[in-house]
């Protein structure tokens, strides 16, 4: 697609460019009326359309904003994207959305290509807590500020915003052992993502605090998605060992377990309940429906953003780390 610039209306008109420009930001006193409304009409007929990015940058600013997310199977993503985009816009800032794909080398091309935009600041979710530490360093220090969401990372310079995964396992673990659970299989996330150590250790705690030993066996690495969890469940099925509830790292690969054991016939929630952390819409919309911990997706875009905002306006404003208590919501697949 070839882009109409004021070279080309000029070229159209046989007058210069500079008069075009002038005339298309509205200088009446530099051009002559009748002159102003042939250049106007030209543009017009041509299709011109003012390039905002190349008149921000020279202005030395974008008014842009990039957000770079792991997936976008959840909801959970796509509410702090609507919620971020909302608040963003209230201030004069545009948004750009990179897909990492829990893919740590696109998440660096995301991040290369943001940079190369010129955002001004990028509202993050890392997809492995530890691969492009040194990325996220070196775009900080060339003057582009990150604040981290939900998944967060260690050892940067940054803001960041996340839920009190920790507290809101244990919550949820305990809750599931009041209600007379025993043998609760922990479907664990994987180990490079931050806040899969806090809810393990949550489940932990949980069982400590009720006398119940914990036992390797009743922990199944469940992965991030339906297909891993469902695959884990099975595994674990094959084990032959008793259990009578299911505390999810994640709504995904929970919904998965959760459709492999309906798949083989056990009965949720009479013979098996199930939960999870970080549960969304999705939650809602299965039979029957999930008990889940659903996370301030709204507060933590608002947050963010504010921390964002503040860290471009005002580079040396101090980094923030805010945490904040999710919502421990009960639904019909537990007893």
């Amino acid at each position: 697609m070839k882009y109409i610039t004021i070279i080309d209306i000029a070229r159209e008109l046989g007058i210069s460019k500079s008069t075009v420009s002038r005339a298309l930001a509205g200088d009446t006193h530099n051009v002559k009326e009748e002159t102003m409304r042939r250049i106007v009409e030209t543009a017009e007929r041509m299709g011109y359309q003012r390039n905002e990015v190349a008149v921000n940058l020279r202005k030395q600013n974008t008014r842009t904003i990039g957000i770079v997310i792991p997936e976008v199977v959840t909801s959970f993503f796509m509410n702090f994207i609507e919620q971020a985009q909302k608040e963003l816009r209230q201030v004069g800032y545009r948004v750009v959305i990179a897909i990492s794909n829990e893919d740590p080398e696109q998440e660096r091309e995301n991040l290369l290509m943001l940079e190369q935009c010129r955002v001004e600041g990028i509202l993050m979710s890392v997809c492995h807590k530890d691969r492009n530490l040194d990325l996220y360093r070196k775009v900080i220090r060339r003057g582009i500020p990150i604040v981290f969401f939900d998944r967060t990372v260690e050892g940067v310079e940054a803001s960041q915003v996340w839920m009190d995964d920790y507290i809101m396992a244990f919550f949820l673990v305990e809750a599931l052992i009041r209600k007379g659970h025993r043998r609760i299989l922990h479907l664990a996330g994987p180990a490079y993502v931050r806040n899969g150590a806090a809810r393990s250790q949550g489940y932990r705690d949980a069982l400590e605090k009720f006398g119940i030993p914990y036992d390797s066996r009743y922990v199944a690495y469940g992965g991030l998605n339906a297909d891993e969890g469902g695959k884990a469940m099975e595994d674990f099925l094959a084990k032959g060992l008793e259990f009578d509830a299911v505390f999810g790292f994640t709504e995904t690969a929970t919904l998965g377990a959760k459709s492999t054991l309906q798949k083989f016939g056990y009965r949720i929630p009479e013979e098996v309940s199930v939960s999870c952390i970080s549960g969304t819409a999705l939650c809602t919309l299965v039979h029957p429906t999930v008990t889940a911990v659903e996370q301030p997706v709204h507060e933590m875009a608002q947050t963010a953003c504010r921390l964002l905002v503040a860290g471009i306006e005002q580079p040396s404003a101090p980094k923030e780390e805010v945490v904040l208590r999710g919502e421990l919501v009960f639904r019909s697949s537990t007893r």
